[in-house]
């Protein structure tokens, strides 16, 4: 038995700290941990026992980890007392990263309730897209996004409550309120997440406690994994025997996103850690100097984050040494840049990571880090505890190693389906409830999995996914377009930038520019292209009428016959 492989035992197995039982999960059964919270809300009263430690840094505002669960327990006593918020309810949270977001999080899935986080990047149309498919009971949001919400007629009826000037008025509602005692199942939905499909509207991924429960567990026996194989293999992380800073996570990603509410508000709650966000638009200096002045162990350089680090010319003004580890997610994470990385951050040179997993899975999938990251800098790692991969072909058929297919995952913690969305959800969890990623890779001889970005059409611009059809859709609503098709193209920084090929009705012209500000009125900035191509020639297309983006780009000849 290998060295990994008898750890990983160790952990799992028969007495084993995160021992590995079969249970029966949704009708399936699955390999779950033996001791484990049944809810977020028994994860959130444990965190009690790190006192006055800090957990919420934002702005000058400082939240102990006591005092962070006396003001939960009073927004949720004002939640449903003042807007009768009941188990399985909607809060929809549109807004900045703020500790009023994290606290509104926690106190809504502490009553049983289910919080929908609204892409604070969307454009007014896309909120109402939003509201219309969670149909929350109330809307909590900051005064910049909620400025948008002029532009709906329609929503005078739906309670609203501002972060600036009223969520305050929550907090203090009952200082001596207990959190909520209402019954809470594993299984019961506590998350939407929306995420973007091929159908070109988002779909709402219904997450349940146990999935983000069962996240914290995976996530800590992976990195504790990771500790005894770089322990029994002699290879010391940097800084072993120096003084260590407190466990500190810099949250640059959006609370809307995976990235920043599972691995950092949640993740970091179970640890006891300080968390300390960031709002507006990035910086890198700013990120540089909050990890001086914060003394940050952790950060998630997402999409183009880290290279803009890099490039700044104030790198070498600040103190970065208290970095430890520096996540990856999103966007391809080049060889070159872990390597530029580990140069700028020494004290992390053994302490880069990353994972592959989707909204859909739970956030779980593979995971990678250290000493096997350096010897397999283009791997998205091995399947993680309690996870399952398959690479099937066309036809639904498990390939062997070194084969290229569609990536499939298996674990109890998949998404219990898209909200109010059944056809969709039938499409993606399939029998047996196996996740169809719609992804393309291989695994090799030792399990590791690595992804083919250029087979699917989902673009990765800076850590955010993005599906042509969607600006596809836009475009070709415009009178002047004829058809367009929409691809990424290679960006050295943002990882991917969205390309437009457009083709003009006859007699028309394009004016790019226009189209951009006329594209920009339905979709959030991040999704408009940056680089346009106007054709005079119809797009290439196969027989079914489905266009050949690799001829587009260049990257297989044409075999399309012409009419």
């Amino acid at each position: 038995m290998e060295l990994r492989e008898e750890i990983r035992q160790q952990l799992i197995g028969p007495g084993g700290p995160f021992e590995l039982v079969e249970e029966e999960v949704l009708g399936e059964p699955m390999q779950v941990f033996a001791q484990r919270q049944h809810s977020l809300r028994e994860l959130l009263q444990e965190s009690a026992l790190h006192g006055d430690k800090t957990y919420i840094a934002h702005g000058e505002r400082r939240i102990s980890y006591c005092a962070h669960l006396q003001l939960v327990a009073s927004v949720a006593t004002a939640l449903a007392e003042r807007y009768d918020i009941e188990p399985g309810d909607r809060v929809a949270i549109l807004a900045a990263n703020s500790a009023e977001w994290v606290i509104a999080f926690w106190a809504t899935l502490s009553l049983g309730g289910i919080v929908a986080a609204l892409n604070g990047m969307w454009t007014a149309d896309e909120i109402r897209y939003g509201l219309e498919n969670s149909q929350p009971k109330l809307l909590i949001g900051d005064r910049k996004r909620l400025a948008r919400l002029a532009q709906i007629d329609d929503l005078a009826s739906l309670p609203t409550l501002e972060i600036e000037s009223q969520f305050g008025e929550l907090e203090r509602h009952a200082a001596d309120a207990k959190l909520p005692s209402q019954p809470i199942a594993e299984d019961d939905p506590c998350l939407i997440l929306y995420t973007s499909g091929t159908t070109g509207r988002p779909k709402g991924a219904t997450v349940s406690h146990r999935a983000l429960v069962g996240f914290v567990r995976t996530q800590s026996v992976s990195a504790l994994e990771r500790l005894m194989l770089a322990a029994r293999s002699g290879e010391a992380p940097a800084g072993v025997g120096e003084p260590q800073p407190a466990l500190c996570n810099l949250v640059t990603a959006p609370l809307f996103h995976l990235s920043g509410l599972y691995a950092a508000a949640i993740m970091m709650l179970a640890q006891g850690a300080k968390t300390v966000y960031l709002t507006g638009r990035f910086d890198p200096e700013e990120v540089m100097r909050l990890i001086e002045k914060e003394q940050v162990t952790l950060w998630s350089a997402l999409g183009s984050a880290g290279a803009q680090l890099l490039a700044h010319p104030a790198l070498g003004k600040y103190d970065l040494s208290s970095i430890r580890n520096i996540g990856f997610g999103g966007a391809p994470t080049s060889p070159d840049l872990q390597e530029r990385l580990k140069r700028a951050f020494p004290n992390a040179r053994d302490g880069l990571g990353l994972g592959y997993g989707l909204t859909e899975s739970g956030g779980l999938g593979t995971a990678i880090g250290g000493a096997e990251l350096s010897s397999r800098p283009t791997s998205a790692g091995r399947a993680a505890v309690a996870n399952e991969l398959e690479i099937r072909d066309a036809r639904g058929n498990a390939l062997p190693p070194g084969e290229k297919g569609e990536i499939f995952i298996r674990n109890p913690y998949l998404m219990l389906g898209y909200w109010r969305n059944p056809a969709a959800t039938a499409e993606t969890v399939l029998p047996g409830r196996w996740l169809a990623t719609g992804d393309i890779g291989q695994l090799d001889e030792d399990g590791y999995l690595h992804i083919d970005s250029r087979a699917r059409d989902m673009i990765l611009r800076s850590g955010e996914n993005i599906y042509p059809v969607e600006i596809e859709h836009r475009l070709e609503a415009h009178p002047a377009v004829q058809e367009c098709a929409v691809v990424g193209v290679d960006h050295e920084d943002l990882g991917q930038e969205v390309k437009a090929i457009v083709v003009p009705t006859a007699g028309a012209s394009i004016d790019c520019d226009a189209l951009h500000r006329w594209a920009g009125q339905k979709l959030a900035a991040y999704k408009l292209p940056s680089v346009w191509e106007v054709r005079e020639k119809p797009l290439p297309r196969n027989a079914a009428g489905k266009v050949l983006k690799k001829v587009l780009t260049g990257e297989v000849a044409s075999t399309a016959i012409r009419e």
